[in-house]
């Protein structure tokens, strides 16, 4: 074992370790070893910043534009609006008339601004039908994971493994070439999430706090849930040493932890990302701080509502442009307008830059504004993720991976390497973020295809579906984090009911893919 392979594994089990205890933010860690593979000559400094300037990334990068403007035309408020149900129903019924809308929206948007709005809209609908809101709000994060799958632009995850894909030489996905078997997971992950969400969810664990201590405060406090974020600057700093009132203008009466309430010694807790603070404030908090990066979500439960600024048209132009986006992307990369237009290529980064710039002209989000809705160590992981890929190559810890593998399963054949490489990268994305385990995953799936002498399109589509069935833990995806304050679930409420999902995916993808993509 050569001395760049060593080098390159404890790296990556540091870099592992880093990610699973929360020591920085991931883009920070991914860079930080991207850096040390550049001292040890593993990399080049071009191929260091080539993940800075590949399509997928700045694809990624204009989405959460996008999302913005649909955000902000309201939209997705008056789209779930239709969607709840407005007659007495059971959980499974409401279940069954939500899920699916909400799985169509994330397969072509953002899940986090999907979920953000529509959780307290959830949450109020349910008190007033007098039904369990925690019924409700971690299939809600379920949904946009299963919707997200279902296309080119549904996930991040995807689109860096397309950008793998085309770095690698191969043409990439088009854009619902990935719902041939995302379609199938999110069609059962739904039916089993309205069969067994009553069941298997708790019931609403009440707080401690009562809207009856803000009238002691002072006139027109209201109380409000805000889910913390990775920039809030009191992170790992408590109430003692981070003057929250001096900052926001209102007082933290109540943390919401993993199910835990959190009221005694208020003062001496550390605030973490992910959880939910208990605020009563004046009605001036949410516009001064509703558009905050600090904060993942914020709710007085009242429904969502935009600026008055924001009128019906700008709500149809933002869904026209959403339209033609995806309609012109799936058509641009069809054979007939390819060799129709053999000088501009017609294909999804083409037509997200196209409706970004109109958004921003028509003034459906801010322009001046643009650089705050963008998460830039979403974006910053996702370059580095292409460069700690390539090292892996370089080192030859990929072939040598693939090498144990192929030993492994050799008598098993191809199927066996899928649920491998499955089983591999969930694992890797349950416990650190899923661009970073794609990123792990994908060298070792290039490597093993290559040394079968197969086809490696099967293995990078089980990447994919690896990558997003994050279930199990709320740790990794954000939406999952912002259900876990608002519906104040516990580690093992995820457990539950995620990990039959994670096996529903599993059992699904290593049964089907073969079948669409021949090895």
């Amino acid at each position: 074992m050569s001395i760049e392979i060593i080098i390159v594994i404890v790296t990556l089990i540091g870099m592992i370790t880093a990610l699973a205890l929360d020591v920085m933010r991931p883009g920070m860690v991914l860079f930080s070893v991207v850096v040390l593979f550049m001292c040890a000559k593993i990399l080049t400094p071009e191929e260091v910043v080539a993940g800075f300037s590949n399509k997928g990334m700045i694809t990624v990068a204009l989405l959460f534009l996008v999302s913005e403007g649909v955000r902000r035309s309201g939209s997705l408020s008056q789209l779930m609006r239709w969607v709840l149900p407005q007659k007495r129903t059971t959980v499974g019924r409401a279940l069954l008339h939500i899920l699916p809308s909400v799985a169509g929206i994330s397969a072509f948007l953002n899940n986090t601004p999907v979920v953000v709005i529509f959780a307290p809209m959830i949450k109020k609908w349910a008190d007033r039908e007098q039904l369990q809101a925690t019924k409700f709000l971690i299939p809600l994060s379920y949904a946009t994971i299963l919707g997200g799958a279902c296309t080119l632009i549904g996930t991040s995850t995807n689109l860096v493994v397309h950008g793998m894909v085309q770095s690698a030489g191969y043409p990439g996905f088009t854009m619902f070439e990935l719902g041939k078997v995302g379609i199938f997971i999110a069609i059962v992950g739904i039916i089993y999430l309205v069969l067994f969400s009553n069941k298997l969810l708790p019931d609403v664990r009440d707080s401690l706090d009562t809207d009856d201590d803000a009238e002691s405060l002072a006139d027109k406090v209201h109380r409000i849930e805000a889910v913390l974020g990775a920039r809030f600057p009191g992170i790992n700093k408590s109430l003692t040493t981070f003057d929250f009132y001096r900052h926001y203008g209102g007082i933290v009466r109540e943390i919401k932890r993993n199910g835990r309430s959190i009221q005694e010694d208020i003062n001496q807790v550390e605030f973490r990302e992910g959880d939910t603070l208990v605020i009563y404030a004046d009605e001036s908090f949410i516009p001064t701080w509703g558009e905050s990066s600090v904060f993942l979500m914020l709710s007085n439960g009242s429904d969502f509502e935009m600026p008055p600024k924001h009128i019906k048209g700008r709500r149809w132009l933002a869904s026209i442009l959403l339209f033609i986006m995806i309609v012109g992307a799936t058509v641009g990369e069809s054979n007939y307008v390819r060799e129709s237009f053999p000088n501009v290529e017609l294909d999804m980064f083409f037509f997200v830059c196209v409706t970004t710039v109109v958004m921003a002209c028509t003034r459906i989000f801010p322009a001046k504004k643009y650089t705050k809705y963008i998460s830039w160590d979403i974006l910053i992981t996702i370059a580095c993720a292409f460069a700690i890929s390539k090292a892996m190559e370089n080192s030859g810890l990929a072939a040598v991976i693939a090498e144990r593998i192929i030993g492994m399963s050799y008598e098993l054949g191809p199927y066996a390497l899928l649920a491998i490489l499955f089983i591999l990268t969930n694992v890797f994305t349950e416990l650190i973020t899923n661009n970073a385990a794609a990123a792990l995953s994908f060298p070792i799936a290039l490597s093993v295809a290559t040394q079968l002498e197969v086809n490696p399109e099967p293995f990078f589509v089980v990447i994919c579906m690896a990558a997003s069935a994050s279930f199990s833990t709320p740790i990794g995806y954000q939406t999952n984090l912002i259900v876990q304050g608002i519906g104040n679930y516990r580690f093992q409420d995820f457990v539950r009911i995620g990990l039959p999902l994670n096996i529903i995916a599993f059992i699904i993808s290593v049964t089907l893919i073969p079948l669409f993509w021949s090895f």
